[in-house]
């Protein structure tokens, strides 16, 4: 099964598009997403050196009304996570659409595209345009994605196998929107924000776990099996930022085989290793919204299974969980 670009190279300019689906537009949505692939081709054979890409990911609320049986074993909605100061929210959310590529325009006109055909079927309610800063670089200006893993360990970090073999090829997304405090940020020295992130500033070197604090963003995303083998994910966060409300945030994306990986990080991060130990960087950054998705492959969303929706192509009751 040919999964879709989830490892797609590291992209300059990218839009998020979440939705959530109208009553009555499941089977117009089921449509689009099988047309999906040769809509990104079609915008892409204007400039295929700039490497258009586009991801669909679909929520556990849609998927019944979608697609029926058999449901992905790791979807389910996104868990609000409260812990003693910071809160992981979760927001509406059926539809995800990742789009990257080398030029923000063709970004664009895909995304018009997709709006065009989601018209009267769903509704964008988090739209993102967001872009890559400098070497790689939060607006925080630290060095992120460093941890991602490479080549073969990629593929088995996000890849579904024979855990679920009914989706094998198949991934999970988590997106979460932060905006930071910049003044509040920018008040630190470089050391303490360097002893937040756990990370030098300049040289993108970790520090060593002697020095390195427990609260720290890098100590508390760190995840590991029981026998001590570190778990990786995929991450392709990006940049956004609005000079005339004086918004800057980081749109995180992870992708994984398991949602279970991701979601360890965010206890850690919003509750804390022990409870009570939360990363220290929610202290400067907010965040506005919370998903999860299933990815399925490229070829299961243009197989167009049957409509398991009603006549009318409103949602089955029992798909509203």
């Amino acid at each position: 099964m040919a999964s879709q670009h989830v490892l797609a190279e590291p992209a300059t300019a990218a839009i998020f598009l979440v939705a959530t689906v109208d009553d009555g537009g499941v089977d117009g949505v089921r449509d689009l997403l099988a047309d999906l692939a040769g809509l990104t081709r079609a915008v892409a054979f204007r400039s295929p050196g700039d490497r258009l890409t586009c991801v669909a990911g679909v929520g556990a609320r849609i998927w019944d009304g979608l697609y029926g049986e058999p449901r992905p074993a790791g979807l389910h909605p996104f868990q609000e996570l409260a812990g003693s100061k910071h809160t992981a929210i979760a927001t509406p959310g059926d539809l995800l659409f990742h789009l990257r590529a080398r030029r923000m325009d063709l970004c664009f006109e895909l995304a018009r595209q997709i709006g065009l055909r989601l018209s009267g079927l769903a509704t964008v309610v988090d739209e993102v345009h967001a872009f890559k800063y400098f070497d790689q670089r939060d607006v925080l200006g630290f060095v992120d994605g460093t941890e991602n893993p490479d080549d073969e360990d990629a593929v088995a970090a996000v890849v579904v196998g024979e855990e679920d073999p009914s989706f094998a090829g198949s991934s999970y997304v988590i997106v979460q929107k932060y905006v930071h405090d910049m003044a509040a940020w920018q008040a630190n020295s470089v050391e303490e924000q360097e002893r937040v992130i756990g990370r030098s500033k300049v040289d993108d070197i970790e520090m060593p776990d002697s020095i390195k604090p427990k609260n720290s963003h890098i100590a508390l995303n760190v995840i590991e099996d029981e026998d001590g083998n570190e778990l990786d994910i995929v991450r392709d966060n990006m940049v956004f930022g609005n000079i005339a409300d004086g918004s800057f945030g980081t749109y995180f994306i992870g992708y994984a085989k398991t949602p279970d990986v991701i979601e360890q990080m965010l206890r850690n991060m919003f509750i804390g290793d022990p409870p009570g130990n939360y990363d220290r960087i929610l202290d400067f950054s907010t965040v506005l919204t919370g998903n999860l998705f299933f990815v399925p492959t490229a070829d299961f969303l243009e197989a167009q299974p049957d409509s398991p929706s009603t006549p009318d192509g409103s949602l089955r009751i029992g798909s509203l969980k």
